[in-house]
């Protein structure tokens, strides 16, 4: 017997409808009981129209948070309840797992990488952007490109370019294969290179949010600046090297840490691209892998909060190092 489409949405509408009616209904509730309890009228708007989003916080993120921090010492694979384990998933993680320790050693070697040169080289596009030529505004529009294209889409496009046979970087690079009698490199299927490929495809970033941010941290140097730099006789590289890395500091600051947090959390691209077994995965591939395909929910989680520690260690790491190098006009780093 064939089912209508009305048929089949009708009970997923009545859902949505009565969860949407419940929490309209406790907005009004609450409301209503905080002007009861003396609260004055414009605070107590201002408390129900945020609990939407209180709620949601609570239920889609704290709650999730805490759970997987439960099933990491639990053995669980969906079909069953969680069997508490204690500290098994993290004994075997680091004592009995072949493929975690090669997923960091592969995830560290690429931010400690990619990070720098990401940085260094959104600042060189930072500053070419920052330049007063005609028709600036449209040089701008297309290097933000690569940050709103999906990432997906941008994996597929980098392991064509990467293919040994057909892609696009062996097909220039033969003149020099030639030349000293190479044979074409193989990227992503030799273990050698699947860093380095990687690498090279998230320079691929430097063109997108990164170069906007510090572009926009170079508009906020104060001109003045430059005019009594140049009163005193400073050349361009004193100039680049007294103001404008000292003023931008602060703004390269943030771009560090959400690099470093980013491509510690690298995902879409890895996932898209296989790597070799000798090379090691990244940890959210071996985290997903764990998951989705083994169904060692736990165990997922036990590497996800060893992932989340690293992060946090790493990021502190990075704002203590702030006083050394981070500059801010009210003199406190």
């Amino acid at each position: 017997m064939q089912v209508s489409a009305w048929e089949s949405y009708y009970p997923t509408l009545l859902r949505w409808l009565f969860t949407g009616g419940t929490i309209l209904s406790l907005i009004v509730l609450l409301n209503w009981g905080l002007q009861k309890l003396g609260v004055k009228r414009e605070t107590a708007n201002g408390y129900a129209l945020v609990f939407p989003m209180i709620l949601g916080l609570l239920i889609w993120n704290i709650y999730p948070f805490a759970y997987s921090f439960y099933l990491s010492f639990t053995e669980y694979n969906i079909f069953q309840p969680p069997e508490w384990i204690g500290l098994e998933n993290y004994r075997r993680i680091f004592t009995a797992d072949r493929n975690f320790y090669p997923s960091l050693r592969l995830t560290l070697l690429y931010a400690a990488l990619s990070v720098p040169l990401g940085t260094l080289g959104a600042l060189a596009v930072a500053l070419v952007l920052n330049q007063k030529v005609k028709g600036i505004g449209v040089w701008r529009t297309i290097y933000y490109l690569p940050a709103v294209l999906p990432a997906a889409a941008v994996a597929l496009l980098w392991r064509w370019m990467f293919s040994p046979s057909r892609g696009l970087i062996n097909f220039f690079l033969q003149p020099f294969y030639r030349l000293f009698n190479l044979e074409p490199l193989q990227w992503f299927t030799d273990p050698k290179l699947v860093l380095p490929s990687f690498v090279i495809m998230g320079m691929w970033g430097i063109f997108g949010a990164n170069a906007v941010i510090l572009l926009a941290g170079l508009k906020n140097i104060p001109t003045h600046l430059y005019e009594a730099a140049e009163l005193d006789s400073a050349n361009r590289w004193q100039q680049f090297t007294n103001i404008t890395i000292p003023m931008l500091s602060s703004t390269m600051f943030y771009t560090v840490v959400t690099g470093v947090i980013g491509s510690l959390q690298i995902f879409t691209q890895a996932l898209f691209i296989a790597t070799p077994r000798a090379a090691g995965s990244f940890i959210n591939v071996l985290i997903y892998t764990e998951a989705f395909s083994f169904r060692h929910m736990g165990y997922a989680s036990a590497l996800s909060w060893i992932l989340m520690s690293i992060i946090i260690v790493l990021t502190m790491l990075i704002f203590r190092s702030s006083t050394l190098w981070v500059y801010y006009e009210s003199g406190k780093g």
